[in-house]
């Protein structure tokens, strides 16, 4: 197996999207890549000043990193924006998109077409890992391998058999809360709701690495 597949296997060992999983820790390194190197970077800063800085959720998202990594601190990112600001004082408005919305959009193509062109190794492993693929990159999983109806076929065999027992899980999980049961539910059922939801909609990538525990599941599990 090569390294993109390597790494796609990686992000199979998780519950959720592979996909999204990995863009998620390609968006935090290149994150961390521009306030590591590249904040006095000419050709950076020229990105920055063409969009006013990076969309509403990547400029929250970088201060976010930048205040949780003692060695990088909110120093490089007020670089960045005092820089961006008198941009915006001398009156100039031009509004390219994100620097970082652009380098993420590429990567899920990249992503979603080395899989596509793995799937045949990487399917066993797909069918017998927690992970789910969301919808979008299903979906587009699904585009990319129509000239293999073969392969597609079992694709969206191993798709559905992980939905249906997402679903039992989840109704379990309603279940438990029922006025006569006499159980909790259990930590697969109560993460089969946050399961459901990054299937329908995608990972909460607005949110830091690791806080979608942050408040744990106790509040799932009628713990707190």
């Amino acid at each position: 197996m090569d390294i993109a597949g390597i790494k796609l296997s990686e992000a199979f060992k998780g519950s959720g999207c592979p996909v999204c999983r990995a863009m998620e820790k390609f968006e935090e390194d290149e994150i961390a890549t521009i306030l590591y190197e590249h904040v006095t970077d000419p050709e950076i800063r020229r990105k920055f000043r063409e969009s006013l800085g990076l969309c509403t959720r990547h400029a929250w998202r970088t201060l976010e990193i930048a205040l949780g990594n003692p060695l990088l601190g909110p120093l490089g990112v007020s670089i960045i924006y005092e820089d961006v600001l008198n941009v915006y004082l001398r009156g100039e408005r031009k509004r390219d998109e994100c620097l970082l919305c652009r380098l993420v959009k590429d990567k899920e193509k990249i992503l979603v077409e080395a899989l596509a062109n793995r799937l045949e190794e990487l399917l066993p492993e797909y069918r017998s890992s927690p992970a789910i693929l969301c919808r979008r990159h299903y979906e587009m999983l699904v585009e990319k391998l129509k000239k293999e109806p073969k392969l597609l076929k079992k694709l969206e065999e191993v798709q559905r058999e992980k939905l249906m027992e997402l679903d039992s899980r989840l109704k379990a999980f309603i279940d438990a809360y029922d006025y006569r049961s006499t159980r909790r539910p259990t930590e697969e059922e109560a993460r089969a709701l946050e399961e459901t939801i990054e299937f329908l909609k995608g990972r909460p990538v607005v949110m830091s690495a690791g806080s979608e525990n942050r408040r744990g599941r106790g509040w799932l599990l009628g713990l707190k």
